[in-house]
């Protein structure tokens, strides 16, 4: 079997600015330093008087953001995750989910995977700090294909929407051909009985693996990518908890706050069943080899069947 295609997302986010430019003539770009790293460099360099370097000053790219859209202009601000959600946290709060602006913010290099980066880059709280902002949307796309997708969707969403990307090349398990993005809907990749594994971004494609491996173990794994973080596709895991009565959520993000936590509010108001997370528990990372350190936190095809076993078992 021939080896999967493997694309950083960081990769899909720069080479879509660039393909969707033309159609979208209002749409800007804005990063604080990090354009070669974020990738929105092939943006600029076809793009150049589109594209503003605010330098290393986050707080104000997202207010110079809200300030751009404010005008009619379809902002993509671009920094890394640690930086966009952590740093400039309070400006995205009050000066563009406030008035509800379309800013859209690019944050790449988040979670463990950042490697050898270490603990202070390696941002593992974003999704839950950007959930607490009213009207805020939330996409972590899973491989090139849905993140592609998902920078399209995020210009014809009205209001702010934050769009995590990953540093690591990412396997490109969905088939273009047969590849439909709606945001706030999630998708059912494999069907099963016994339990459900609820999974997002970089974490989807060990889901499956782990689905597939379950399944010839004699246990039927069924398998759900949510891209959407926030809104929820509430009815898909309702719908999952009714039917298979255990749900493990695996995600590259903190078990606090992030989609672990999502999904167990939505079924402890709704449908109370069994929920299992995995994620990065209340730890900071360490500096490594990204594939190295996603094995030494449980975030692999490995840890998720052996969960599952114990789940079901």
């Amino acid at each position: 079997m021939a080896e999967m295609k493997k694309v950083a997302t960081r990769e899909s986010y720069g080479n879509a600015l660039k393909e969707l430019a033309e159609k979208y003539p209002q749409l800007v770009v804005m990063d604080a330093d990090l354009a070669g790293a974020t990738k929105t460099e092939i943006f600029k360099k076809a793009y150049p008087d589109r594209f503003f370097d605010c330098g290393i000053a986050e707080g104000n790219m997202m207010a110079a953001a809200a300030g751009l859209a404010a005008c009619g202009k379809i902002v993509f601000a671009s920094t890394f995750a640690m930086f966009a959600a952590g740093r400039a946290y309070e400006i995205i709060r009050n000066s563009i989910g406030y008035p509800h602006l379309s800013v859209k913010i690019g944050a790449t290099h988040a979670g463990i995977s950042v490697g050898e980066d270490g603990a202070t880059h390696q941002c593992c709280e974003d999704i839950a700090l950007m959930r607490t902002i009213p009207g805020m949307t939330i996409i972590n796309p899973a491989d090139d294909i849905e993140a592609r997708a998902a920078v399209e969707a995020a210009i014809q969403k009205d209001g702010p929407v934050y769009l995590r990307f990953g540093r690591l090349a990412a396997p490109v398990f969905n088939d273009p051909a047969a590849y439909h993005f709606e945001l706030g809907k999630g998708i059912t990749l494999q069907d099963g009985r016994d339990l459900t594994i609820i999974a997002t971004g970089l974490m989807v494609n060990e889901a499956l693996e782990a689905g597939r491996a379950l399944e010839a173990q004699g246990i039927s794994a069924r398998v759900v990518n949510i891209h959407t973080i926030k809104p929820l596709d509430e009815e898909l895991v309702l719908k999952a908890a009714a039917e298979t009565g255990k749900l493990l959520t695996v995600e590259e993000h903190s078990v606090i706050g992030g989609l672990g936590s999502a999904v167990a509010e939505a079924v402890c108001e709704k449908c109370p069943c069994i929920v299992r997370r995995i994620g990065v528990n209340d730890e900071f990372g360490t500096s490594g080899p990204a594939l190295d350190l996603l094995k030494r936190f449980g975030l692999s095809a490995e840890h998720i069947i052996e969960t599952a076993k114990s789940m079901v078992g």
